[in-house]
């Protein structure tokens, strides 16, 4: 056999060797991250779901879901093992970047206008002359202005009216 036939099979073997290879690597990783689990840390399920380890046995971890709310789940159902910082601005709330700064932002744009006391413009959203008339809300002199209208824009005929007069 010509070595230029048996080159795809060879770049095909060795692309699905690398595939592999990094796949286990992945895997040994999250096997090492989910070993080095400690008591007190919090973690992430593979579910999303935040907690703090309170035991860890051979396959399975008690996990403190509440506080006196406890579960246990196979150790293969840990997703990440987070540090306490990042637990806990994600699970209370707390941002160390966000208290060092006094810096307010508003809700809303009024405050930056400068105008507090001007009035809001008013929309009106009542209904249309041609909705009116649909649900026969429409006083009589609504339906008289819509149909001049209508007539004057050469709408609501039929087939067979013409414009002669």
């Amino acid at each position: 056999m010509d070595l230029i036939t048996l080159l795809p099979f060879i770049v095909l073997i060795g692309a699905m060797f690398l595939m592999t290879r990094s796949a286990k690597k992945k895997q040994a990783a999250a096997a090492q991250m989910r070993n080095d689990m400690q008591p007190g840390t919090g973690v992430r399920t593979i579910g999303g779901m935040y907690a703090t380890v309170k035991e860890v046995h051979d396959d399975t971890v008690l996990l403190e879901v509440a506080s006196g709310v406890h579960a246990i789940y196979a150790k293969n159902a840990i997703g990440a093992v987070l540090d306490d910082a990042e637990y806990n601005r994600i699970v209370h709330g707390d941002d160390p970047e966000l208290d060092t700064d006094g810096t307010v932002v508003p809700d809303d744009a009024s405050s930056l206008t400068g105008d507090a006391d001007a009035e809001v413009a008013k929309i009106d959203l009542g209904k249309d002359a041609a909705d009116a008339t649909e649900t026969g809300d429409a006083t009589a002199k609504d339906v008289k202005e819509t149909e001049d209208v209508k007539d004057a824009k050469g709408e609501g005929k039929t087939d067979g009216d013409a414009d002669s007069k």
